[in-house]
C-alpha cells in the first residue's frame, strides 16, 4: 500500500504498513512497485488516491484506490501509526 498524502499528513497518522509516496514523487516510485500484485493507493478521503490509481493504471500498474481513505479506516475502528516511515535496512 502506498500513501499519496503529503509528508506532514503521513506523519500525523497512516495505515500501518503504508509506504509514503506523495503525489509529487509518484513517477519516481513506479519502478519500485510490485508487478505481480495489486498496489493499494490511499489518501485522506479517496480523491487523491483515485487520481493516483488512474495514473498508475495508465503506466501498467494494477492500482486500486482505497475508498474513503484513512478517514474511512479510522471510522471503521482501525488504528493509525504515527511518525515517519521506518528507514529501509
Amino acid at each position: 500500500m502506498i500513501d499519496v498524502r503529503e509528508p506532514d499528513e503521513y506523519r500525523a497518522g497512516h495505515v500501518p504498513g503504508a509506504h509514503p509516496a506523495p503525489l509529487s514523487t509518484l513517477g519516481a516510485v513506479v519502478s519500485a512497485l510490485p508487478g505481480d500484485q495489486p498496489v493499494y493507493v490511499i489518501c485522506a478521503s479517496g480523491n487523491r488516491s483515485g487520481w493516483a490509481a488512474e495514473q498508475l493504471e495508465a503506466l501498467g500498474v494494477d492500482a486500486v484506490s482505497v475508498a474513503g481513505g484513512t478517514a474511512a479506516w479510522t471510522r471503521a475502528g482501525h488504528s493509525l501509526d504515527r511518525g515517519a516511515a521506518a528507514e529501509a535496512a
